[in-house]
């Protein structure tokens, strides 16, 4: 079936379109090109003046796995204030800060996203992990694997085994987990934490091993460009949320001597130590770093006032977090010998010192950080917020009046310490575009992904043009989904089930002798029953498709 969507203005920075008018051809779940004089169109939107955009892509929320199931244990409350009714066409399900699995597709799709990943997901858990996404519809998924404080590589560093055999276990555990990327969370803190290591900094030794941070981030950014995985190392810095950790950052990023490094949820490490309460902002030290090294990508993990609950697997951070948890409730736990995690219900609050600079440390790396590239829109949902608050920050972003007024009623003090207000800068809905859509699936390797080019696959948002920019991108008119229609007018219309992308990198096979003899000694699951096969899942997606996505040949 051919549908054309007639005269919308193109936002498409993958391929240069800024605000163009065009038609746009679907057949097959693809973008097509102009059809031959004749050919019968079969299905025709009139979306003359709107705003037409991929479909946006979430390169980092916590959608699946462990830690996002005990946040919804914890959060009963959070399940009975925020009740969605079961319709003709969806099912029931809950939840805000923490959503059902069936919630978050349905509220994802509706918001103009098309493609999500889970930046948290343990090697250990993966199997389940990956039936929670396959139970969240509409749209696509992707995991990265957590690895960098599991015992295998800690005590492959200890015995100094040569970058070769260390890119052969990161190429399996992508394999064996069925993921798209590699995430490291305090690297070696995890550990570290389990052997009464209340901190680790970047070259502080782990008590056990005697293995830094400094050094498990440079082999594993080695391996990664050694394979040509498309998305670089994906890094929670060492002293999450402590006061100075801005200097730690600047380390991180020297650590990877040039090497592409992603910095996740940034502005929770982005904090300096002036003024009398030793705690202000240090996004302008940053920002320049990023602005100076290429190599650098980050995206922000924005807080937003309110009720949230944060879920991370680090320890260390989630320990020292527990006693300022909202409502007083917390988890921290071991997760075998790989890693571990924690969970504490958070409200941030305007009128709080800390949560008010935190705020606008934010807002300020978002505006500091020139290129729309290489920074990239996110709450670490739901850490800094729940996703669905993302309207409301491009507000933030694109209406700088609006964004004074806010700073206006928050606390004074912190508004004092912040630059926030003498930067003017506005993103444009070219911007926007870019940091949402076309630089996340350039970062992932997602080639027909994110833009709108010929080939590319019909994951397509249609926006009518409003000066509020947070009810515009709340309730998009329209949202395709391989071409097919799932949400207009912010309502679902269709249940589709999305796709999972994954990379499969070669590696030797002598590395499995190695690991099969360690499962059978330290792990309580056997190797062979540790991998997943591509048949299960399918099983597990609703017989959704495993999109796999090619890594750079290297020379």
């Amino acid at each position: 079936m051919l549908t054309k969507l007639n005269g919308g203005k193109i936002y498409d920075p993958a391929n240069q379109v800024n605000g163009e008018v065009r038609h746009v051809f679907i057949r097959d779940g693809r973008i097509v090109a102009t059809p031959a004089s004749g050919e019968q169109v079969e299905r025709e939107y009139d979306i003359s003046g709107r705003i037409v955009m991929a479909g946006a892509i979430d390169l980092h929320t916590h959608i699946g796995g462990g830690k996002v199931n005990i946040a919804r244990n914890m959060l009963p409350e959070d399940h009975r204030g925020d009740i969605v009714e079961r319709t003709s066409l969806t099912r029931s399900g809950c939840g805000h800060a923490v959503p059902s699995t069936l919630t978050a597709g349905y509220r994802y799709a509706e918001m103009g996203y098309t493609t999500c990943f889970e930046p948290a997901l343990l090697p250990a858990n993966a199997r389940q992990a990956h039936m929670e996404m396959g139970d969240t519809p509409i749209i696509d998924k992707g995991g990265y694997a957590l690895l960098g404080s599991d015992d295998f590589l800690l005590r492959m560093l200890a015995a100094k085994s040569d970058q070769k055999a260390i890119n052969d276990y990161v190429a399996w555990t992508l394999n064996a987990a069925q993921c798209i990327g590699i995430k490291v969370v305090n690297p070696g803190g995890i550990s570290a934490f389990k052997f009464n290591q209340r901190k680790l900094d970047v070259d502080e030794e782990h008590a056990y091993y005697h293995v830094t941070p400094r050094q498990i981030l440079k082999v594993l950014t080695q391996a990664l460009s050694d394979l040509g995985v498309p998305h670089p190392l994906h890094v929670h810095g060492c002293n999450l949320g402590v006061p100075g950790n801005a200097e730690t950052t600047l380390q991180t990023i020297r650590a990877a001597e040039g090497l592409p490094m992603h910095l996740t949820h940034i502005q929770f490490h982005s904090y300096d130590t002036e003024g009398d309460r030793k705690f202000s902002s240090g996004a302008a030290r940053v920002a320049e770093s990023i602005n100076n090294n290429k190599n650098i990508t980050a995206d922000v993990g924005q807080i937003m006032f309110g009720q949230t609950v944060t879920a991370s697997g680090d320890t260390m951070a989630q320990y020292r977090n527990a006693p300022h948890g909202h409502p007083k409730k917390w988890v921290v736990m071991d997760i075998e010998c790989d890693a571990g995690c924690g969970v504490v219900p958070f409200r941030y609050l305007d009128k709080n010192f800390v949560n008010a600079l935190q705020w606008a440390i934010g807002l300020e790396i978002f505006l500091m950080v020139n290129d729309p590239w290489r920074i990239f829109l996110t709450t670490d949902h739901p850490t800094g917020a729940p996703f669905m608050s993302y309207p409301h920050l491009i507000k933030l972003l694109m209406d700088k009046t609006y964004r004074n007024n806010v700073l206006a009623t928050i606390n004074p003090d912190a508004a004092a310490m912040s630059t926030l207000a003498s930067l003017t800068r506005e993103y444009t809905l070219y911007e926007i575009a870019t940091m949402t859509r076309a630089a996340p699936a350039k970062i992932l390797g997602l080639a027909d992904r994110g833009h709108l080019g010929l080939g590319a696959a019909a994951d397509i948002t249609v926006y009518s043009e409003d000066a509020d920019r947070e009810k515009m991108f709340a309730r998009p008119d329209y949202v395709f989904k391989d071409g097919e229609l799932v949400a207009q007018n912010g309502k679902i219309v269709k249940v589709t089930w999305g796709n999972t992308h994954v990379v499969k990198p070669e590696f030797d096979k002598v590395i499995e002798k190695q690991l099969k003899s360690y499962f059978e000694r330290y792990q309580t699951i056997r190797m062979d029953n540790f991998k997943i096969s591509d048949d299960e899942m399918y099983e597990c997606g609703h017989g959704n498709k495993l999109l796999l996505h090619p890594c750079r040949k290297q020379t």
